[in-house]
């Protein structure tokens, strides 16, 4: 993908203040401080598109980015160990749902998570709703630079037995090294230049 254009567009908390939904989408989903925005940063080489923040739950809002014009990459709020109050937690849940559930524009989530960590109950739920509504999950596992590759295949081990996927399935990707880089926006092709979009 050779990225011409990546903008912000905007930022929403409820369906009427998105984009109009004429182009595919492409949603990205993670805890907290899994390094979402810098995955993100790094797909469309820019270093400050998407604030980053060593501040878990810092993104508290739906935020749209459009990618040559052609495209939507959608930052979704991190979820899990995030320290901020609960109020705030209980409004994400159903924003996020919502988004899901009802954005007819959604093609797939990637489902972005640290390679050290094992995944928990919160992951496993979410890829099982996923599938339930149909919307296409791709996994990938951030950070792959921190570990040796010895290290790398227990971890790819451990979650791919927590997840209940196949090795095939999980992208590993790293801000500081590009690894993944080219094979995460193959995925992400595919799926948004297959889509049968509305006339402009």
């Amino acid at each position: 993908m050779h990225v011409k254009t990546a903008e912000f567009v905007t930022s929403a908390v409820k369906p009427d203040q998105y984009p109009e939904a004429r182009l595919p989408e492409i949603a990205f989903a993670g805890r907290s401080n899994v390094g979402k925005s810098s995955l993100i940063n790094t797909l469309v080489n820019r270093k400050h598109l998407v604030k980053t923040s060593s501040t878990p739950g810092r993104t508290q809002l739906i935020n749209f980015f459009i990618v040559n014009q052609a495209f939507y990459l959608v930052d979704l709020p991190g979820y899990g160990y995030a320290k901020v109050p609960v109020a705030v937690k209980k409004k994400w849940g159903p924003m996020i749902e919502g988004y899901l559930k009802k954005r007819s524009s959604l093609q797939a989530v990637t489902l972005i998570m640290d390679i050290r960590r094992t995944p928990q109950v919160e992951e496993r739920n979410f890829i099982d709703w996923l599938n339930l509504y149909q919307i296409p999950v791709i996994p990938v596992l951030t950070k792959a630079d921190k570990l040796s590759k010895n290290k790398q295949n227990k971890q790819i081990r451990l979650i791919t037995a927590a997840l209940e996927i196949d090795r095939e399935q999980l992208t590993l990707f790293s801000a500081k090294s590009r690894l993944g880089k080219e094979r995460l926006w193959e995925i992400i092709e595919t799926l948004v230049t297959h889509t049968p979009q509305e006339e402009l």
